[in-house]
């Protein structure tokens, strides 16, 4: 019996807590699904699976071995897409998500540019600013900030990212501007909706700085931010991408300029759990090529 597919039934059955789901997926009936893992348990001489007719759960052997199948396994299919990546031409439509602060001249020449270079390939792009989950939305891979990840998804950094903290002159003019990010939690914030417990970590000449922050204003649209933030609604941190050109027309301040946010990279994120197309993974390595430049 293939050991191997005898891996990644031991795999689907784990992922979708089912047999018959597993069976489903890879193509195989019940019988065989059940075969396979009885193959997997004589070759270790060790139950890998606990089940009955209600539950399933791994022994601890089967958690260890699980863990050592999903390396072998992702590991085959690493080696067999680089092979293939020489002889399959990209194409199909990419379905990515991206934070709105990437709606720009510059990101979409590259998306251009890529599509020049692989025509047979189309966009479908969600910069709805909602935290989508790639693997229940069935998204190819996420663009993110941040590296806070599912078990299941691997990220791949892209390029560091330049972060301001910033206010409208006349804010600042009224209510003075802090020196340390501890006087931050006495003036109003303009916060991203994703951010956690009312809290920003920031990282500056002493290291790391936990700050609590009273947000007046929170939405998970970069836009609305920037836009408060300049009707003088309080201080916000916002990419260098939105927040440069106001900063350049004197419209906005930087504030706190020797500190920035804890995670600062953009990264690609997806899914290590299945078979990454040729499409995906020829616009991760065109985006990490152009983007670190």
């Amino acid at each position: 019996m293939d050991t191997l597919l005898s891996m990644r039934v031991l795999v689907a059955i784990v992922d979708h807590h089912s047999f018959v789901q597993a069976a489903e997926q890879l193509g195989l009936s019940k019988a065989m699904v059940s075969k396979h893992v009885m193959h997997l348990e004589n070759r270790m001489g060790a139950r890998l699976l606990n089940r009955n007719s209600r539950n399933l759960s791994l022994t601890e052997s089967g958690r260890i071995y699980l863990e050592r199948c999903r390396t072998v396994l992702e590991e085959l299919d690493e080696v067999e897409a680089t092979v293939s990546r020489a002889t399959v031409s990209p194409r199909g439509t990419i379905k990515f998500t991206a934070p709105m602060w990437l709606a720009t001249d510059y990101f979409t020449g590259l998306l251009h540019e890529f599509r020049t270079l692989h025509p047979d390939v189309y966009f479908d792009i969600d910069i709805s600013g909602r935290f989508v989950d790639i693997v229940e939305e069935g998204f190819d891979l996420a663009l993110r900030a941040s590296r806070t990840l599912h078990p299941n998804l691997i990220a791949r950094p892209l390029m560091p990212m330049e972060f301001h903290i910033v206010g409208a002159p006349d804010y600042l003019a009224r209510y003075g501007c802090p020196k340390h990010p501890s006087e931050l939690s006495q003036h109003a914030m303009l916060a991203y909706s994703l951010v956690k417990n009312q809290q920003i970590i920031l990282t500056g000449p002493e290291g790391d700085v936990n700050v609590p922050i009273k947000p007046v204003l929170q939405s998970n649209n970069e836009s609305m931010l920037l836009a408060a933030a300049l009707n003088s609604m309080g201080l916000t941190i916002m990419p260098g991408g939105l927040a440069n050109r106001e900063i350049e027309l004197g419209n906005l301040q930087r504030v706190l300029p020797d500190y920035r946010p804890q995670d600062s990279k953009l990264y690609a994120v997806y899914t290590s759990r299945r078979y990454l197309s040729a499409k995906v993974r020829t616009f991760i390595d065109f985006l990490s090529e152009r983007m670190a430049t």
